[in-house]
């Protein structure tokens, strides 16, 4: 992710508070409005959501701004949770009220546990350390988040269960992060490859170790935080498969027949045992506002492993993507710095692959068919990879966290699915030399174009499509004309 920009060091929260209280009060309002802390009669802070609005035009951005900018808390929720709380946790809760002076000097640091820390000291989300540990574990995110708990899938059927068939296909194609709204009943999508996937990671973890799945001092709270939400979801989700005892201590899997005891393991432990996605944690240094990577688990990585990403700012992350420095740095360290909590967003990218190589770090002996056009691959062997991906706010440690799953689906399952081969065929052969050389399709391109050119051609002789459209992101982006019938009937329904 992109490129090398100057390391500015903040000159600390002494110097952030006595510019807060050299502000005069409208200035003031401004800064407790960012911190989502404005007075009662204060309007709801908000950041625009972004449907289908890529993040292309740079914006105003420096180091200092992203020092002074910080999320819009969610702890006015507090007020709902405390409703339903039994009378031991109103009392651990306490006095509500909430000191602007107090909270710029006492910021948790980065490397810094929260359940070690004095009860006094917040996160930069706004929740001091008091009203974290009088949470407890597994309070109610959809409320704490605003982000509501998805509908119950009574219907799914693990061993029949196909994904939905992203198709994140865009021209004209240039470097944006196409974000759209996160649809949140499908959060978390599992299929039939389940139980595969499952034993797959476990096996990567066990011969990988940190280089798939890692945590560094600081990301405790996120963490356990981020466990419990995907825990919460799954359980509602589905219910037909996953129960959590009464007392919240374990997570029944029926799907593989396991009983997780949840404090037996690290968080990160617990999600790779029952939840097939990768997740990854950034967490906000309150010296410089800059996100870095502090805790993650990545099993479908392809040319890079977590191993060589951890601690990383967001744009040293992201130094290989073209150009990422030029056109989306700012936005993007922008975006993180003010995203909300109740705004979660979706995006997918892809690549064309032969089989199916989950986890390819560098040195991967898969990585040689990379280097030629082999003619004994066959078209059976080649296939769409997708990664989707979502990104969130966590609400109470206020990290931000990418989820993602690849999705692979056989070259032939194109063939009937209007306007995509055309699409598809229109990005090789004319999108961006830089941008085609990082998505590193050429490998496969020997069999894919002339397949695809097939598909088209039939697809125009049977009415299928027009003759004379012209390729271009399609309306119902990542869908195409018919998905829901087709995906429906692979399943049975």
């Amino acid at each position: 992710m992109a490129l090398y920009v100057a390391l500015w060091l903040a000159s600390g929260v002494v110097l952030s508070l006595l510019t807060f209280l050299a502000l005069n009060k409208p200035q003031k309002d401004v800064v407790l409005r960012r911190l989502g802390l404005a007075r009662h009669n204060a309007s709801r802070p908000s950041t625009p959501l972004l449907e289908k609005q890529p993040l292309s035009k740079p914006l105003s951005s420096s180091t200092s701004d992203l020092y002074s900018t910080l999320p819009p808390s969610q702890r006015g929720q507090l007020s709902t949770m405390a409703e339903n709380m039994s009378p031991d946790q109103k009392e651990a809760l306490g006095n509500l009220s909430f000191d602007m002076d107090t909270f710029a000097h006492s910021l948790l640091g980065l490397e810094e546990d929260y359940r070690t820390a004095d009860d006094s000291k917040y996160c930069f989300s706004g929740f001091s350390v008091r009203e974290l540990k009088a949470l407890g574990d597994f309070p109610d995110y959809s409320v704490l988040s605003e982000v509501p708990m998805p509908q119950p899938y009574l219907e799914f059927d693990i061993d029949r269960a196909k994904p939905r068939p992203y198709r994140p296909f865009r021209w004209a194609y240039h470097q944006t992060m196409s974000l759209t709204k996160l649809e949140t009943d499908w959060w978390i999508e599992l299929e039939s490859t389940y139980k595969t996937r499952i034993a797959q990671r476990k096996e990567l973890y066990a011969t990988h170790g940190k280089a798939v799945l890692n945590w560094l001092p600081g990301s405790e709270l996120a963490c356990k935080e981020l466990m419990e939400m995907v825990l919460q979801f799954i359980c509602a989700r589905y219910p037909q498969y996953f129960v959590l005892s009464p007392d919240k201590s374990q997570l029944e899997n029926k799907i593989l027949g396991t009983v997780s005891t949840i404090k037996e393991k690290h968080p990160l432990l617990i999600l790779l045992d029952n939840v097939p996605e990768d997740f990854n944690i950034m967490l906000r240094d309150p010296e410089t506002g800059y996100y870095h990577l502090r805790a993650g688990m990545t099993c479908s990585s392809l040319g890079w492993n977590l191993g060589t990403k951890m601690g990383l700012k967001l744009h040293e992350i992201h130094q290989p993507i073209p150009d990422y420095k030029e056109k989306m740095q700012f936005s993007m360290d922008r975006y993180f710095s003010k995203m909300p909590a109740s705004k979660p967003i979706q995006r997918g990218s892809w690549g064309l692959e032969v089989d199916q190589p989950l986890y390819m770090p560098p040195g991967d002996p898969h990585e040689g068919y990379r280097d030629t056009q082999d003619p004994d691959v066959s078209r059976s062997r080649i296939h769409l990879r997708v990664d989707w991906q979502t990104l969130r706010r966590l609400p109470l440690s206020a990290g931000v966290v990418f989820n993602f799953k690849a999705l692979f689906t056989p070259l032939e399952e194109l063939r009937d699915e209007p306007y995509v081969p055309s699409l598809v065929l229109k990005v090789l052969k004319e999108g961006k030399e830089n941008l085609m050389k990082y998505k590193n399709t050429w490998h496969t391109e020997h069999v894919v174009i002339p397949a695809l050119e097939e598909f088209e051609r039939e697809q125009i002789e049977k009415g299928i499509i027009e003759k004379d459209w012209e390729p271009r992101t399609l309306d119902d982006s990542p869908w195409f004309p018919g998905w829901r019938e087709k995906w429906h009937a692979q399943q049975g329904f």
